[in-house]
């Protein structure tokens, strides 16, 4: 090695001193370089990299074909098996037909009994309770928002930095720790109290206190005078967040009302199904004896063999009408089953719902103006307008505070403490020796406040609005209960005349079937008048159950149900929030995961 004044030479490599002396200045950046990379490096090396995408950030692909193609309908691959009594296309009988029926297993069902299985097991009915238990929550949610608050700061400071003078320190060392409780005010003040404590160390020479401890007890307030302030102002989302819970109570109760109503409808569609099916059951025997007394006639040479005919016709037509009626009788069934949800009763299950209840119909004189003041006062719709309407008055009182600038006080009062120890600055406190206090107002003044003017217009215009949407409610519910009057006193005069109807039917009927015996008809006037007997029983059967349809109608229009005992119904209980939460649940059909590239 060769040294000079301004260079060294080692190895054949020569170095300027000035590149030396440089060296030490350099030197941290260079560490800097070498240790950033490794860093990364380390990082990198974690499975998944926190630098890099990785499948499970992003939700899990389903397969593209169960998104983006339809697959054919074959219906041929679901086709069952022929069963070793299924026979050839054979046409159906009467006995076969009856058989269809006569073999499940039946149940008796009342109307009671449905509408509490309903309470208890509709699924529809549990969804809607599920909603006034989440807008609770959001007023619990809106009220712990002045909830007290433990607060907590804790920093260590290792700081080394070049000076100009041996007053400043070239190192710094600190720790303090601030914990505190923050309180706020239901008149939009938030109130702090804070404990800061710190522990300083430094290398400076004239430094009085070395290590020094400061610990201080701290008081700040911060409130507002104009926009924000006030008890109404700051309760505001609580208000709202309990109209919205009413209202929610109010349409879990309608739907409550809702699927009781749905349950009755189901109940007596039902009923009303069966009760056209005896009628073409019926139909079927009596076209049956009709070809039995041809047949004798004709064998004992009293008609022609055209009266067999025409007796065989009367009977073909009258299997293809119990095969439509029995077709309708599984369709209702399955919507009771549907709305009802009877353990045991499936809506896949082939046990047969047997109706106890029987229609009751009996004439009504209502008192029109009393009964359509009553549905106004009992309607959930109405009242889940009021209570939107109450929210709306708020939301405009709280966009009407937004116009007002904003101005806020702000007063801290702080008693310091300096010692050697954590003791004596405590005592500096606990005496009050160094009291500091400073007062203050901070403001802003919107240039315009076009933005809140414009909110405090949208929720003017949608209190219209709503206003608007309950007149026309109110005039819909008062629609809908003279609807409802005038289809039961329909319904009632259906009644009466079906009856009238099925009694003149008869007497037409078995006048025919012996004007056959005599030789004076025919199979076709017998057949004809047996139609018109099962059309006259049919209109009985359908009045009936529309007038209990009607009934029920009429009281979900005022508000109420149908039934002895009044309903009354709780909303879902709060979770337990210690529960595990749930997997991800996706479709079975998945593809592998990958990354997914935003780009």
């Amino acid at each position: 090695m060769i040294q000079t004044d301004d260079r060294i030479t080692f190895s054949g490599l020569t170095v300027r001193a000035p590149i030396l002396r440089a060296l030490p200045a350099v030197l941290p950046f260079v560490k800097l370089c070498a240790l950033t990379p490794l860093c990364c490096a380390l990082l990198s090396a974690c499975s998944p990299s926190p630098f890099e995408r990785d499948g499970t950030d992003y939700a899990r692909r389903v397969a593209l074909n169960r998104l983006r193609s339809i697959a054919p309908a074959t219906l041929g691959a679901y086709r069952a098996a022929p069963t070793a009594t299924a026979g050839t296309h054979a046409s159906p009988t009467a006995e076969s037909l009856r058989a269809r029926f006569d073999g499940p297993e039946s149940r008796p069902v009342s109307l009671e009994e449905a509408r509490a299985s309903a309470l208890v097991n509709n699924l529809d009915l549990h969804v809607a309770i599920i909603e006034p238990a989440i807008a609770a929550q959001r007023v619990s949610e809106e009220d712990a928002r002045f909830e007290t608050a433990f607060t907590l700061r804790a920093n260590y400071v290792d700081s080394q930095a070049p000076t100009s003078s041996s007053l400043s320190s070239a190192e710094f060392k600190s720790f303090s720790v601030t914990p505190g409780v923050r309180y706020k005010t239901r008149t939009g003040g938030t109130l702090d109290i804070t404990l800061p404590a710190s522990r300083d160390e430094t290398n400076n020479s004239f430094t009085f206190l070395n290590p020094a401890y400061e610990s201080d007890l701290l008081f700040s307030l911060s409130h507002p005078l104009l926009r924000g302030a006030g008890r109404r102002i700051n309760t505001a989302a609580i208000r709202i967040a309990g109209y919205n819970e009413q209202a929610a109570g109010s349409r879990a109760k309608l739907e409550v009302m809702r699927q009781l109503t749905s349950v009755d409808r189901a109940y007596w569609l039902l009923s009303q199904a069966r009760s056209e099916l005896s009628v073409r059951q019926q139909q079927l025997e009596l076209a049956q004896a009709q070809l039995d007394r041809a047949q004798r006639r004709v064998n004992a040479g009293a008609a022609a063999d055209i009266e067999v005919v025409r007796a065989e016709e009367g009977v073909a037509q009258r299997i293809e009408a119990i095969i439509v009626a029995q077709n309708n009788v599984l369709l209702r069934q399955r919507e009771f089953k549907r709305v009802t949800n009877m353990p045991g009763l499936g809506v896949e299950s082939p046990t047969m719902v047997v109706p106890l209840t029987p229609p009751d119909p009996v004439q009504f004189e209502f008192d029109v103006p009393a009964l359509v003041s009553h549905a106004l006062d009992n309607r959930m719709e109405l009242l889940e307008l009021e209570l939107r309407l109450a929210s709306d008055a708020v939301q405009q009182g709280l966009d009407r505070n937004a116009l007002l600038p904003l101005v806020n006080l702000t007063y801290s009062y702080r008693l310091n403490g300096l010692g050697s120890t954590f003791g004596r600055s405590m005592e500096d406190v606990y005496e009050t020796r160094y009291p500091e206090w400073t007062l203050g107002v901070d403001a802003e003044f919107p240039w315009g406040n076009e933005a809140a003017k414009s909110r405090l217009r949208q929720t003017m215009l949608q209190r219209l609005a709503d206003m608007a949407t309950r007149d026309s409610r109110e005039q819909t519910i008062r629609q809908e209960v003279l609807n409802a009057i005038d289809q039961i006193d329909t319904t009632w005069q259906r009644i009466l005349a079906a009856r009238q109807s099925v009694v003149a039917s008869t007497r037409t009927f078995q006048g025919e079937q012996r004007q056959f015996d005599v030789g004076r008809s025919t199979s076709t006037n017998v057949l004809d008048a047996s139609t018109r007997l099962a059309e006259a029983q049919l209109a009985e059967a359908r009045a009936l159950a529309d007038y209990q349809i009607a009934q029920v109608d009429l009281a979900f229009a005022t508000g109420t149900l149908l039934g002895a005992d009044k309903v009354s119904w709780e909303p879902a209980p709060a979770p337990d929030i210690h529960q595990p939460d749930p997997a991800e649940e996706v479709p079975a059909q998945l593809a592998e995961p990958t990354p997914h590239n935003p780009d």
